[in-house]
């Protein structure tokens, strides 16, 4: 009982002292008003003409120091940033969709956080904290508020940034704060979550530190202490860090066991996971009950939570701009072209220059569709979105985790594919190519220089060697030398490559860039069916995948991924 006394004082104090300050003041108008009453007539007069002129001053005084204060001046001395208070929220694990591995974690600590009794009955203790990492909008906000309404217990969250002032000391009395809100938290509710988000902002490795960074090094000491100190004694308190940054960049006295004993990766969602993330978010919407799923997940390739709830957001949106009740595929569709390719741009293009981008593309969808080992054609325009005048949009046809040579190569062709069907038919080329080369340059240097996979025998990781942020480097001139003619050697025989097989395959490019200056886009059907006009047809074969960890299982579907855009000014995908 005396604990929530405490706690209920500790979150009202201020408004109470408030309450008190202007009942005092009340009080002493009364006063005021009855003394002034009191005196002779003249006197009050006086008084009155001397207030009356204290009137516009006290005013003008008040709105100066409003006007500070609300730019934050009155903050750099308080700790009334982030002011941290004990709520309850309303999100369940049916909530967090498309985090099946990392639900299991936190059923654990759920499960030990209501049977605390239990686990100390045997001589074990409660998990102290865990880290969840990992790509942005991937639900690590969402899954540590599931883990504070399941287990019953209050919520604080902060972000790491909020302990950052310019003032020495600030962050750190924010950090205690903090702990003395959670600690009185769990003694009243038998338990408290604390949610620090991008964590990094005060928990990065003290080696990486440069000038001025006392008060963040001040900071963390403290959050280490307060980590660390968290015993039986003083509640069932556990924090959890959420950050995108690698988990390497932070520090290690922060990662070890003991502060966070347990780092989840929180990774985008797979197939399966992106049908539910898909079914969670369009049960919110109107939507057509025959809706494949499976096919938009199969769309949907390294797409975040995040990002697939903006995609039926934006869907609903262009529903109602075409005035139908329900979100459709091809709403879902068009959805997706927005976000990745960008909006449309009325641009007037001239013929010879509207052609020219037709056989830019033509060059890139012939070559991807027939020399790609693990892409598969989507879509082809050449109407300009965002900041390209045409694109080829491409899609996986299954999950993969890593690339080999054959892969990076096939990237490295279908980038110089655009500038060697422009050489062909014009004999000349134009600046469409250039971040296409940028591609294609990256791809080659990252094969050599990093991956061991040139020809001339070099094996290792050379970038180590050149000093970030300087320009010196530890390798030597030749060596240097060595490396960036592999580099030229790859670049110049897949650009040789490619142009023998354009030639040969010269009458369907030309079909495609004819197909693509009269209709302007075409769709995967519409280019299948030309290939196989052509005799050009290709048989994909699925590859059967393994889930490591899980029981084999085939899966027949051919996943595309989010397609990136392959034209002027926008290439093939960095591996």
């Amino acid at each position: 009982m005396l604990t929530r006394i405490k706690l209920w004082f500790a979150e009202r104090w201020f408004k109470w002292m408030i309450f008190a300050l202007v009942a005092f003041a009340f009080l002493l108008f009364l006063i005021s008003i009855f003394a002034f009453f009191a005196i002779d007539s003249y006197t009050r007069l006086v008084m009155l003409a001397q207030n009356m002129l204290m009137i516009p001053l006290t005013f003008l005084s008040a709105l100066v120091f409003v006007f500070f204060y609300t730019k934050g001046f009155g903050r750099m001395f308080g700790n009334n940033k982030g002011t941290v208070r004990g709520d309850k929220v309303n999100i369940r694990f049916k909530d967090v969709v498309g985090l099946d591995n990392a639900k299991k974690e936190a059923l654990e600590v759920v499960s030990l956080l209501r049977d605390r009794a239990k686990l100390k009955a045997i001589g074990g203790q409660v998990v102290k904290g865990l880290l969840f990492f990992g790509p942005p909008g991937t639900g690590k906000t969402l899954l540590a508020k599931a883990i504070a309404t399941e287990a019953g217990i209050p919520f604080i969250s902060m972000s790491g940034s909020e302990f950052v002032e310019v003032f020495v000391g600030v962050g750190a009395s924010r950090v205690r704060n903090l702990f003395k809100t959670a600690r009185l938290q769990a003694q009243a509710h038998g338990g408290c979550l604390i949610f620090i988000d991008e964590i990094d902002a005060i928990g990065r490795s003290r080696k990486l530190s440069w000038f001025g960074s006392q008060e963040t090094d001040t900071t963390l000491n403290q959050l280490l202490t307060d980590m660390d100190g968290l015993n039986e004694s003083v509640g069932n308190v556990v924090v959890i860090g959420a950050t995108n940054a690698p988990e390497d960049s932070l520090d290690p006295a922060l990662l070890r066991a003991g502060r966070f004993d347990r780092h989840v990766h929180i990774d985008r969602p797979n197939l399966h996971e992106r049908v539910e993330v898909f079914r969670y978010y369009l049960r919110k919407v109107k939507h057509d009950p025959n809706l494949d799923l499976a096919r938009l997940a199969r769309r949907a390739v390294g797409r975040s939570p995040a990002d697939i709830m903006n995609i039926c957001k934006e869907a609903a949106l262009i529903a109602m701009r075409e005035k139908s009740l329900v979100v459709e595929y091809n709403h879902l569709s068009k959805a997706v072209e927005r976000i990745d390719l960008g909006v449309v741009r009325h641009l007037t293009m001239t013929l010879p220059e509207k052609e020219a981008t037709a056989f830019h593309e033509a060059g890139h969808l012939v070559t991807l569709y027939q020399l790609h080992p693990t892409e598969d054609v989507f879509k082809a325009t050449i109407i300009p979105r965002g900041g390209a005048l045409g694109v080829v949009w491409h899609n996986p046809r299954e999950e993969r985790h890593s690339h080999d040579r054959n892969k990076l190569i096939a990237d490295i062709k279908v980038s110089l594919a655009g500038f060697v069907a422009e050489k062909i038919k014009y004999g000349v080329t134009t600046t469409g190519v250039a971040q296409d080369f940028s591609n294609a340059t990256f791809l080659a240097s990252r094969m050599v220089w990093s991956l061991g996979m040139g020809s001339g025998g070099f094996i290792g990781d050379f970038t180590v060697m050149q000093r970030s942020g300087t320009t010196h480097s530890d390798l030597s001139e030749s060596l240097k030398t060595e490396l960036n003619k592999e580099v030229n050697q790859i670049l110049s025989q897949c650009a040789k490559e490619v142009e023998e097989f354009l030639r040969a395959e010269w009458a369907l490019v030309e079909r495609f860039a004819k197909e693509l200056c009269d209709k302007h886009e075409l769709e995967y059907d519409e280019i299948h069916a030309i290939f196989s006009d052509c005799g050009k047809g290709r048989r994909v074969v699925p590859l059967e995948t393994v889930t490591v960890g899980e029981d084999p299982t085939p899966n027949n579907a051919l996943p595309p991924a989010t397609p990136p855009a392959i034209a002027p000014g926008d290439p093939a995908p960095r591996a």
